[in-house]
């Protein structure tokens, strides 16, 4: 039924100058604003995420985002070279090491990944 739709995935912000900040000059993203004024991130995989505006913006309690990258040591130093805190989630069997990086790999439990936020409080991730 939706082959050949074009889907494209959105969540809000309280503050869409923040996190055009944020998505743009922390992450380096494409972005753009639409004309009805939410911002656009355009991905490498020729992906569209909309992020919008919502002036009872709850952030979300599970992650937004994924950014797969071939190196989650070099993207995680990047990430808090630019500012960017870490999450720590202490549950489960596995805890995050002296970077914030989850490793799964080592144990069997999925991928390497580590848990920022954005400005709104939406939850990001970089995972190897």
């Amino acid at each position: 039924m939706f082959h050949d739709s074009q889907a494209f995935s959105g969540f809000s912000t309280d503050d869409i100058d923040a996190a055009e900040g944020f998505y743009r000059d922390t992450l380096g993203l494409e972005t753009k604003r639409d004309e009805m004024g939410a911002l656009e991130l355009h991905l490498a995989t020729g992906g569209l995420v909309f992020i919008y505006p919502k002036d009872d913006h709850q952030p979300a309690s599970f992650t937004v985002l994924n950014f797969p990258v071939a190196d989650i040591d070099a993207a995680v130093d990047a990430l808090t070279a630019r500012g960017v805190t870490l999450e720590n989630y202490d549950s489960g069997p596995m805890q995050a090491d002296a970077k914030g990086i989850y490793r799964g790999r080592a144990a069997d439990m999925g991928p390497d990944i580590a848990w920022f936020k954005d400005p709104a409080g939406n939850i990001l991730s970089v995972l190897q």
